[in-house]
């Protein structure tokens, strides 16, 4: 009995040990196959030597047509950019941006080139590039302004803003009076009638303001430093997709080619910091 006790306890030892030894090599094959799926993508992506990219293309400076129906623009022109590092052509896939996220899902396009925001929520879902742009809020004032030197000087002044805005709630915690505006353009506009005292609204659109009309009586009185970062979006577990791209901005900036495409664009380099 003793002996039939024992070699029962021998057996099941031996079946314990097999199941680990299964349950390691299955462990190590599911690790190749995940390290296999990042590489596939980029291999795919070089093979077929096509990018595809989902953008909005109605959304200027960054994304959109020129007078021609040109495709263009600053995310439109690096994204260009990073596929010719890649030694692969760009092709993009216009979209809405309420259906860009569920394009992306379906395999549409391989990354999405379109201002997107880095946040917390979004990363948990997908893969980012290094940021390759950001921007913060600044207070815009008439050029000639004197009194209004920081976001504190808005209480009791009047500030133009949309409605809509998470700007407009930013003017009102400094006190200002809320004049409602359309847009930029018409927040300018009702500050060189002298019917506001100033507006608060994103820095790449005073630059892009400014670039497009250079002579514009308005200038930055303060900025915030906590700027929002954009990137470009994959699907998670996209591995040596997004290592490539952020080697190919990396180079980009090293050589001074991010810099001319920005200050194209934006008459200034706005690279994160």
């Amino acid at each position: 009995m003793k002996k039939f006790a024992a070699l029962l306890s021998l057996l099941l030892a031996f079946t314990v040990v097999l199941a680990a030894c299964g349950s390691s090599s299955k462990n190590e094959a599911n690790n190749g196959d995940n390290k296999s799926s990042q590489g596939d993508l980029y291999n795919k992506v070089k093979k077929d030597g096509v990018l595809t990219i989902g953008t909005e293309g109605t959304y200027p400076p960054f994304t959109f047509h020129d007078d021609k129906q040109k495709l263009t623009g600053f995310d439109v022109e690096l994204a260009q950019e990073v596929a010719k590092r890649l030694g692969v052509k760009a092709e993009f896939k216009e979209t809405q941006w309420d259906g860009m996220f569920a394009g992306l899902d379906a395999k549409r396009f391989d990354m999405i080139a379109n201002e997107v925001g880095i946040r917390e929520d979004r990363q948990k879902k997908y893969d980012f590039s290094d940021p390759y742009i950001q921007s913060g809020a600044v207070l815009i004032v008439r050029k000639d302004e004197k009194d209004i030197k920081s976001f504190k000087d808005l209480k009791g002044k009047k500030s133009a803003q949309s409605l809509t805005s998470n700007y407009k709630d930013m003017a009102q915690s400094y006190g200002a009076n809320i004049t409602s505006a359309e847009g930029f353009a018409q927040a300018v506009e009702l500050m060189s009638a002298n019917r506001v005292d100033a507006t608060i609204n994103d820095k790449l659109s005073f630059l892009d303001y400014k670039k497009k009309h250079p002579n514009a009586p308005i200038k930055i009185a303060d900025e915030k430093s906590d700027g929002a970062a954009s990137g470009f979006m994959f699907r998670k577990d996209s591995g040596k997709l997004v290592d490539e791209v952020n080697k190919a901005l990396k180079d980009m900036k090293k050589d001074g080619t991010y810099a001319k495409i920005s200050k194209k664009w934006f008459g200034e380099d706005v690279s994160p910091k």
